[in-house]
């Protein structure tokens, strides 16, 4: 290999590297500048020039947004430890019922849990229909199924919204968990993909063993599914966890509210506490970002894994 193609060679990496930081700092750019927010004073919030860098660290606002609604446990002028130990108190005594944005984090839990459950659950079983079983209009059903994928959720949002309303479930947690139990095309597109690859000489193995079409999905077809079916937990993690349009809609008492709908807290009529915003919008953040860190070699495998067999 000559110096000249080596050099060619360098420069070229280079220059993906560059593009790679750039388009990395662009993404993460403003997430750094809602943490640096979470930790500037108030003075420092809304000058121009803008401040980039606190001068001191007010790490006490952390406590403070987790305790928000619980005043009188932190007070104004509290420092950061002494918010802090307020905060281990509360939790010790097990007052967490009297902490709004804790009650938040539990509410989305809650329904995040059901959503991932429902949609691994209805997807799977879908999904082998349509890519292990042969039955009449099978390939038009699964034409019709995708062509759903087309049609914006905001179109079907009115009549949803009568028909929940009709079975007496706005005011529940019912609209935003019951549906993740009719599947999701996409979800069930995915999965089919995947289901495909799975050589079908060990269902027929299976079979003459004496095993169940069920028996087959469970004990073969899921096992080998794991990278597939992570991925959509992970995508319904997100989205469940992110909804905000949901919430809002079906959810009419405060003690319901998501993490989504309790950020809305901050931002009075004529002014805003930015900095407990976002140190609340920080935390909120934070379980996604845990998530695709440890998952992330999940995620990739099931995206490359997921071909576009049949």
């Amino acid at each position: 290999m000559s110096v000249g193609t080596k050099m060619q060679r360098f420069i070229h990496r280079m220059v993906v590297y560059v593009a790679l930081c750039l388009l990395a700092a662009l993404f993460a750019g403003p997430f750094v500048w809602m943490v640096l927010t979470s930790l500037k004073a108030d003075s420092e919030v809304l000058t121009s020039p803008p401040i980039w860098i606190p001068r001191q660290l007010q790490w006490d606002h952390y406590p403070k947004a987790l305790l928000w609604g619980c005043e009188e446990a932190v007070p104004a002028t509290a420092t950061a430890a002494e918010a802090w130990g307020a905060f281990v108190q509360l939790v010790a005594k097990g007052k967490l019922a009297a902490i709004p944005f804790l009650r938040y984090t539990f509410n989305t839990l809650w329904i995040t849990g059901w959503c991932i459950v429902g949609s691994l659950v209805s997807c799977s079983l879908a999904a082998y229909g349509f890519a292990r079983l042969k039955w009449p209009g099978r390939d038009a059903l699964f034409f019709l199924l995708l062509s759903t994928m087309m049609l914006p959720g905001f179109v079907t949002l009115i009549p949803v919204l009568v028909l929940f309303k009709r079975l007496g479930w706005v005011g529940t947690y019912l609209p935003l968990t019951v549906p993740a139990f009719f599947g999701s095309a996409f979800y069930i597109f995915l999965l089919r993909q995947f289901f495909l690859t799975i050589p079908m000489e060990l269902s027929e193995a299976a079979v003459v063993d004496g095993c169940s079409e069920f028996g087959i999905y469970r004990r073969i077809v899921l096992p080998l599914a794991k990278p597939a079916l992570a991925i959509v937990a992970l995508f319904t993690f997100v989205a469940s966890w992110n909804d905000f349009l949901g919430p809002l809609i079906y959810l009419s008492r405060e003690s319901q509210y998501t993490l989504s709908l309790g950020l809305q807290m901050f931002v009075g009529q004529h002014s805003a506490e930015w900095q407990k915003l976002m140190a609340a919008s920080a935390v909120m953040i934070l379980p996604v970002l845990l998530v695709f860190f440890f998952a992330q070699r999940t995620f990739i495998e099931g995206i490359s894994l997921t071909g576009l067999k049949g």
